[in-house]
């Protein structure tokens, strides 16, 4: 019998071997590789708002990441698409190879893109950052490289009926430290987006909740707007930003007049004056005028936002980033608008979760084209559901130093602020109707 027999014939006995091989024989087999063993969607409305927030759980006890996936008005629709289709392609599969996990899921579905299956797939794909954060121990800006900035510069909302309620309001933001601010006032009569107007004709008081109409006509807004600029300058001064955005609300020729007539008073950003069916008057905008532009937030598909940026059409992309395919997608955008001097503006209102602003602000961190983030004051409520949210203080997000996104989810607390589903959604979403009934974008 030969050395290499004698060792076969007494593998199974480890007191036959020498010491060496005893031990080796004694070692357990290897821990199982990384995988994901769950998917599921959590919707919750601490603020009131509907939010979808994906939780993808890991074979490694205590390892998941959270997405933000949240799209308002369709909420229900988003959860259907992750729980249902998303979740049976995804089990079993490693967590931490993120860019094939994107790709694959991108293309599960033959007919892809839209904002639904976009909103899906970007829950998925923030949850996977924050798992291979929170597995190598290090925040998500780490993962893109580290900071290139300590926080990250915002801006907010002052909205109001009248101009000096604006004014007000603007005071009130600068005094709590904001250097940037969005100006945005009711047109009487009118139901204007950022202030509360009027509810439509008498008559639609009888018309049932899915079909009150919210009264708008683009002209006394386009003539309103330069006044209210032209008083917050006098009031004021020129030491405050100021940005204002047009929800791409008004045709779009007179959307380029009032980008000219806004020309005098310096605005850090004019936003959506067009609607993204409408991109092709951007080449006819840029000659008329200097006013710094931003585009972006209805974007899907990057065949919308490229052409924009490599021509240099606008000057802040202000894509939404759970729309867009999450973190994966949103770097390559600021990567492609870097070497065309565009500068990003993520779009981050109310209906944004707090993990959605918590990956915007580990993204803003880390890019050197950041241009300004907008935010918004957490309340208690979303503090308590979210803890870990980003901190708004003097102007700037701070993010802290957690691995991941360093944002949680208390689900036993989210389950008390339950979404309303009586409506499913704002039925001011589609009766937006001009003085003779006919539809305008929102």
């Amino acid at each position: 019998m030969n050395r290499r027999d004698l060792l076969a014939g007494a593998a199974g006995l480890p007191w036959l071997l020498p010491n060496s091989l005893a031990r080796a024989a004694d070692v357990p087999a290897k821990a199982a590789p990384l995988t994901i063993t769950d998917v599921k969607t959590i919707l919750t409305a601490p603020a009131g708002i509907r939010l979808v927030v994906v939780k993808v759980v890991t074979n490694e006890p205590g390892l998941y990441g959270l997405g933000c996936a949240t799209f308002t008005q369709r909420a229900r629709a988003v959860e259907t698409a992750v729980d249902k289709y998303l979740k049976p392609s995804l089990i079993g599969k490693n967590p931490l190879a993120i860019e094939d996990t994107w790709q694959s899921v991108f293309l599960s579905s033959y007919w892809r893109n839209g904002p639904v299956l976009g909103n899906a797939l970007s829950g998925v794909d923030m949850a996977l950052w924050d798992i291979l954060g929170k597995r190598t121990g290090v925040p998500v800006y780490q993962l893109f490289g580290g900071k290139c900035r300590k926080a990250v510069e915002t801006y907010r909302h002052a909205s109001g009926n009248t101009f000096a309620e604006v004014e007000k309001t603007v005071r009130g933001l600068i005094e709590a430290g904001q250097r940037v601010v969005r100006i945005q006032v009711g047109v009487p009569g009118l139901e204007t987006y950022g202030a509360a107007g009027k509810k439509g004709p008498v008559e639609a008081a009888f018309d049932p909740n899915n079909a009150k109409t919210q009264l708008w006509e683009p002209r006394a807004y386009t003539r309103i707007v330069p006044k209210l600029f032209e008083h917050i300058r006098k009031q004021i001064g020129d030491e405050v930003e100021l940005l204002h955005d047009v929800h791409e609300r008004v045709p779009p020729i007179l959307a380029m007049q009032l980008a000219k007539d806004l020309e005098p008073f310096k605005l850090f950003f004019l936003e959506d004056p067009f609607s993204p069916e409408d991109v092709g008057y951007f080449e006819k905008l840029r000659p008329q005028t200097t006013t710094p532009i931003a585009m972006g937030e209805l974007f899907n598909n990057p065949n919308e936002w490229v052409g924009l940026v490599s021509n240099r059409l606008i000057d802040f992309i202000r894509i939404h980033i759970s729309q867009v395919g999450g973190l994966t997608m949103a770097r390559k955008v600021a990567a492609l608008c870097e070497f065309f001097n565009v500068r990003t503006a993520w779009h981050g209102p109310g209906d944004v979760s707090p993990v959605g602003h918590a990956a915007n602000v580990h993204l803003d961190l880390a890019i050197s084209n950041f241009g300004i983030q907008e935010a918004r004051a957490f309340t208690q409520a979303e503090q308590d559901v979210f803890p870990g949210c980003p901190v708004l203080k003097d102007g700037y997000y701070w993010a802290n130093d957690k691995p991941g996104l360093g944002i949680d989810l208390d689900e036993q607390l989210a389950a008390k602020f339950p979404i309303s589903d009586d409506p499913p959604f704002d039925y001011r979403w589609g009766n937006y109707r001009k003085n003779d009934g006919s539809v305008v974008k929102p």
